[in-house]
């Protein structure tokens, strides 16, 4: 009876030092747009306090103790949060990349300390699939229908649909080829897919020799500069 007594001593004991865990909760999240965590509490007492971290290194972000709330100095959350003072919740706006990792609440109300962990996912926004015909397969006993995510649903006799997803959404982009490819002169979306690669890397390259050229251009000006400040001291 006293091993007993003494064993639920040392829980409640360990409990109050070291809080109870809940399991981790995922949240997906679409780059640019906000996202709300949730503490689970309906009123937060003058006593009671309430602290959010983030990262491997459980970094404060903000904090309730006291009836009083301490932001800390993070440059990723600058002007990006918004603290519920009645609940403790959590809203995150704006949010990129740089906002993807786990959250760790802590909350102690008279003297007991739960911990909740918040594993938020960042997605970036997804581009509109493009659909193409391979020009070969032009007829209307076979066709070649090709995806920029290799990726194509038959949906009937004459529709194609290509679909680009994650887990919190999806873009897709739907073809009728009914009486696109019954000759090849009128194929006006087909194109080899020979003709498309090259396509693509001359426009990647001319994209790549535009951005080289203002890189030129800026560092001939900063050295012109450069240039005529030294000729205005020496003279």
């Amino acid at each position: 009876m006293i091993r007993a007594v003494l064993c639920c001593l040392c829980c409640f004991l360990l409990e109050g030092v070291f809080g109870v865990e809940t399991d981790e909760i995922e949240v997906p999240v679409m780059e640019g747009d906000s996202f709300t965590l949730r503490a689970g509490l309906t009123e937060i007492q003058r006593d009671d306090e309430v602290e959010w971290r983030f990262g491997s290194s459980r970094t404060r972000i903000i904090r309730i103790a006291a009836g009083n709330v301490t932001r800390y100095d993070d440059e990723k959350f600058r002007e990006r949060l918004k603290l519920e003072r009645q609940t403790g919740d959590l809203t995150i706006t704006n949010v990129s990349n740089e906002h993807n990792g786990v959250y760790q609440l802590s909350i102690i109300i008279k003297n007991k300390k739960t911990i909740k962990r918040f594993a938020v996912t960042v997605y970036a926004t997804l581009p509109t699939p493009v659909i193409f015909i391979d020009p070969s397969q032009c007829s209307e006993r076979s066709r070649i229908v090709l995806c920029t995510v290799l990726n194509v649903e038959y949906q009937d006799k004459n529709t194609y649909r290509c679909v680009l997803n994650n887990p919190i959404s999806n873009q897709t982009k739907q073809l009728d080829i009914s009486g696109l490819c019954q000759t090849r002169s009128d194929c006006h979306i087909c194109f080899d897919t020979t003709e498309a690669v090259i396509r693509l890397v001359v426009t990647a390259l001319m994209g790549v020799a535009a951005v080289a050229a203002a890189v030129l251009l800026i560092n001939d000006i900063r050295r012109a500069g450069r240039t005529h400040t030294i000729k205005q001291r020496r003279t």
